[in-house]
């Protein structure tokens, strides 16, 4: 088996959320990616105005269908956002005028820009009105992951009963100060065994000795392990894009907002997140693995079937 990233929104100066992509940028990630051990990824698209959405949506959609051999890498499409929460810090790097409320007719449109590629959302539940738009896409067999979020208890609970089964980077996409004890890291690590909870390993989303805490508590079984890497990432400094975000990447490899207010995704590669649990986590190979392989491909098999690990050949006449 080989590492499967569900959260990467570029690589190797390729922005999947920017507006020209090509079939020769994808080929070059996917070979670099192949290269270093990845062998599945979910092309992430983040929050910008549904008509954005659409056109992001249906270019990687497009390049997919059009160039079967992607697939090897590339097994589908993560939306994150835009039916978030717009308050500051748990918005996070997503641009505060395009994020809205769930709505089944506006999901309906990304899903049909993304064909039959869209795996994987993250939403707010909160922000679900009748958790109408989770059930939809439950019922359609995609995964729901709940981030960017300040559910309470008892929504997440709702939201489980209608098909939520995973949370996005834990510890991430909410604000530095929150209350000490009825916060969403604290009512998620509540629901340890029941979510599929996924954690940015890069030392910078989470510090170390947190992750550890985190992994100690909850234990490996449910837990997942994602880079929610950039154009910058298996790069070195300078300037990068991610969606409407025009960065500068200083020699610390940081992913920041131009006033250093928040995180923009990670630069962290797999084969460095392998190390940095192994080595300064100290989790056996085996452990961590499980978080970047075994994990990831178990979600997404037992949900998808065969679907999303089809060979190349068998799409060709998709």
């Amino acid at each position: 088996m080989a590492y499967f990233d569900l959260q990467l929104n570029g690589y190797a100066g390729v922005d999947f959320n920017g507006d020209v992509l090509d079939h020769a940028s994808l080929e070059r990630v996917c070979q670099r990616l192949e290269s270093q051990g990845v062998g599945g990824i979910l092309a992430t698209v983040i929050t910008d105005s549904i008509e954005v959405m659409e056109a992001r949506l249906g270019r990687i959609a497009m390049l997919l269908e059009h160039h079967p051999k992607l697939q090897r890498i590339i097994k589908g499409i993560h939306v994150e956002g835009p039916f978030i929460n717009p308050n500051p810090g748990y918005r996070g790097a997503h641009p505060e005028d395009a994020i809205i409320p769930a709505d089944t007719s506006l999901m309906e449109r990304l899903l049909t820009a993304g064909r039959d590629f869209v795996r994987l959302v993250t939403l707010a539940p909160e922000f679900d009105s009748g958790l109408r738009v989770t059930r939809l896409l439950s019922d359609k067999g995609i995964i729901v992951s709940a981030g960017h979020t300040d559910a309470s208890l008892d929504q997440l609970r709702a939201a489980m009963d209608n098909g939520l089964v995973m949370f996005t980077h834990v510890g991430n996409g909410c604000p530095a100060s929150m209350p000490r004890h009825d916060n969403i890291i604290q009512r998620v690590l509540s629901l340890r065994g029941k979510l599929w909870l996924c954690f940015i390993a890069d030392g910078v989303h989470i510090p170390f000795f947190v992750l550890r805490n985190y992994l100690d508590l909850i234990g490996l079984e449910k837990t997942i392990v994602v880079t929610d890497g950039i154009a910058a990432s298996d790069l070195g400094p300078g300037r990068y894009t991610l969606g409407r975000w025009e960065l500068n990447i200083g020699d610390d490899l940081i992913a920041r907002a131009p006033d250093s207010s928040h995180l923009l995704g990670s630069t962290v590669t797999m084969p460095r997140t392998f190390h940095n649990l192994t080595k300064i986590l100290g989790l056996p190979a085996t452990s961590a693995r499980l978080l970047m392989e075994d994990n990831p491909h178990g979600v997404f098999a037992n949900t998808f079937k065969d679907a999303p690990f089809r060979s190349p050949a068998s799409t060709q006449g998709r």
